[in-house]
């Protein structure tokens, strides 16, 4: 059933227009300014736990570690519900194939214990990010003001060609092979996030109640329609 009222209350446009995204793809974003993106997932260490002796060392390293990038990077720590509705699904199969009843009977207690605990309590998993930029050189000679109205006026689609494409894409794979290398020193492992990891990133970012209730299918499985 079609409202002729409420379709012509709809969007003229997509907020998407809005973002500072123009295209996600080789595990790289493009943003609109033609600047491109790599992202690192970082593991985390218990710092606490650490000697004073190696706490300092960790700190020392770290610092010297950032006085190596003549560019900008940013550290993005993002804290999201824990969903462990996956494991919850495991744990009822392993109770309903479980053929000795003691097991069986232990196996739902733990199961009824762990889904108590998540109404009481809300459990957060943190997640660490490192951004890695590249700017074109034609890019940094802009001014503050260019810059400043670059970023408050509306996205326009960016399309790269190939050959500049691939330059960028490998300037920023070296960065980011630097920057993991130089993390990997201070104990700390590093991922690439792919092209479907990048996707799932943003998609969480913009959406994090509706990533809950409806997680973003395999990019490869997506269809497009034109």
């Amino acid at each position: 059933m079609k409202n002729k009222k409420l379709a012509g209350n709809r969007p003229a446009t997509s907020t998407q227009k809005y973002l500072d995204i123009a295209e996600i793809r080789d595990d790289m974003v493009v943003l609109n300014d033609g600047s491109v993106r790599g992202v690192l997932l970082v593991a985390s260490i218990n710092f606490d736990l650490k000697s004073e002796d190696e706490q300092k060392a960790i700190i020392g390293g770290y610092v010297s570690f950032l006085n190596t990038f003549n560019y900008p990077i940013q550290v993005i720590v993002q804290s999201r519900p824990l969903n462990i509705d996956e494991y919850m699904e495991r744990l009822r199969k392993v109770e309903k194939e479980q053929t000795n009843e003691l097991l069986r009977m232990q196996t739902a207690d733990y199961r009824i214990f762990v889904g108590e605990l998540l109404t009481l309590e809300k459990i957060m998993s943190k997640k660490f990010y490192m951004i890695v930029p590249y700017i074109p050189v034609s890019d940094k000679k802009k001014g503050f003001f260019d810059r400043l109205g670059s970023v408050f006026s509306t996205a326009k689609v960016v399309q790269l060609s190939r050959k500049r494409f691939e330059e960028f894409s490998g300037q920023l794979n070296k960065r980011c092979d630097f920057v993991g290398s130089g993390l990997g020193s201070l104990g700390l492992r590093t991922q690439r996030l792919s092209t479907q990891a990048l996707i799932e990133l943003y998609y969480n970012s913009y959406n994090p109640d509706l990533f809950q209730r409806q997680p973003l299918e395999d990019v490869n499985k997506l269809r497009i329609e034109t």
